[in-house]
């Protein structure tokens, strides 16, 4: 596994040193507050990262803490967040959260799987993103580039995210963990994109099964 997540970023800085994700970024501006990157882990979704790390930094700026955000009104809130996809739905469901949070876990975002997704929208990609980037706690978040390259490469062979979660836990030491996402997200941002994967600049397609097909073909 050193080899393959090594051989990404050395594939990436040989072409063009990749921009940070948007939870990795989200973690930087907001020093890790766990609150702020579990309500940007939910606007995140089917979102373009630019957009989620400058709607969550405006969101923050208005609304600091869960009691803020749990008194706020939904047409504010959505005024601040109407860039987005669903801002409408998420709007709603992320002051649900705050409001949870304040009251049951007294303003501090819980770091038990269990109890994370059983907050309103929150699976388990959302809660895994929450251990790994908020308590750096080891675990795999699994999105489309994610699950797209595990398949790619041949470390599983499934059909969904769900699926690509579980067999990587079982086949990848916990030591590897934390690194996963964010390098296989910028990977797969960067170079093997959904169409037209960047396969001749790539430093680890000897390890490659969809690369040792095509070229079979």
């Amino acid at each position: 596994m050193e080899r393959i997540l090594s051989g990404m970023m050395d594939t990436m800085n040989s072409v063009k040193p990749p921009r940070m994700t948007a939870l990795r970024e989200l973690r930087e501006s907001e020093n890790g507050d766990p609150f702020a990157i579990l309500i940007g882990t939910i606007l995140s979704a089917r979102t373009k990262d630019e957009n989620t790390a400058r709607v969550v930094k405006s969101l923050f700026l208005r609304y600091k803490t869960a009691k803020e955000l749990a008194g706020a009104k939904v047409k504010n809130v959505e005024k601040i967040i109407h860039s987005i996809g669903f801002y409408h739905v998420k709007a709603r469901r992320i002051i649900d959260v705050a409001k949870i949070i304040h009251a049951q876990y007294k303003g501090m975002v819980p770091k038990n799987m269990d109890q994370l997704i059983s907050l309103p929208g929150v699976g388990r990609k959302t809660a895994n993103c929450v251990l790994v980037y908020a308590f750096e706690k080891p675990a795999i978040p699994v999105d489309i580039h994610v699950h797209r390259i595990s398949n790619r490469l041949g470390l599983v062979e499934t059909k969904t995210p769900e699926q690509t979660e579980e067999e990587l836990v079982s086949k990848i030491p916990k030591k590897y963990w934390l690194r996963i996402n964010d390098t296989f997200v910028m990977y797969g941002q960067n170079i093997c994109k959904p169409i037209s994967p960047m396969c001749d600049v790539c430093k680890i397609k000897k390890f490659c099964k969809y690369y040792s097909t095509k070229r079979d073909v």
